[in-house]
């Protein structure tokens, strides 16, 4: 299929695109187990607790087992006392299971969400940058001209290296390329921006 690929100056031209990454079948239950897999491993489980074993101090038994009047006591680092150990804390973060994402599910997930941002009017594809583009504000610019003010820019190197400065002060933009970006991602930003040559680097990876 082609899809409209657009210049700096405003010019449209068409580039022929993978079928099986812009004009996938839309599955939203894959994408939502994808979300839910992606979402659960980034959270930080660093709560950690001691347990009575990991609670420092003599192991000695406080008073005897019979004729103080009291209840009997083996550790002042039980539970019950304050500064022993905590019973059914949280354990950290190695205590809970990373949710596994196969490589399959992962490209599925992206095409199926890449076909319905194209489907939606929701996807732009450039040419590559060739010139570099120092400031803010000229970039600024650029963003408003091309209505792309709330989006994920997947760059190749080349243009990542000649824009990324320019664009990190503007708010709701992110820059990446083909290598570090997830269906978490794609999902957060209203629109995807490609340059021709981050979508042939996409497309190697279908191919």
């Amino acid at each position: 299929m082609k899809i409209d690929k657009h210049s700096l100056d405003g010019k449209k031209d068409s580039i022929e695109v993978l079928d099986k990454v812009f004009s996938a079948k839309i599955n939203k239950r894959l994408v939502s187990a994808v979300l839910y897999k992606t979402n659960a491993n980034y959270k930080g489980r660093h709560a950690k607790t001691k347990q009575q074993n990991e609670v420092s101090g003599p192991t000695s038994k406080i008073y005897a087992q019979k004729g103080t009047g009291n209840a009997r006591h083996a550790s002042r680092k039980a539970p019950i006392f304050v500064g022993g150990g905590v019973a059914h804390g949280p354990k950290g973060e190695l205590a809970y299971k990373k949710r596994k994402l196969n490589k399959s599910e992962k490209k599925l997930s992206i095409a199926s969400l890449l076909s319905e941002k194209n489907k939606d009017k929701n996807l732009m594809i450039f040419n590559d940058f060739s010139s570099e583009i120092k400031k803010t504000k000229e970039m600024n610019h650029i963003v408003k001209k091309f209505d792309i003010t709330n989006s994920l820019i997947i760059l190749d190197k080349s243009s990542k290296d000649k824009i990324e400065r320019s664009v990190r002060n503007i708010p709701n933009i992110k820059v990446t390329d083909v290598n570090h970006f997830s269906a978490f991602d794609v999902v957060k930003f209203k629109k995807i921006v490609f340059t021709e040559s981050s979508v042939k680097e996409l497309e190697k990876r279908y191919s």
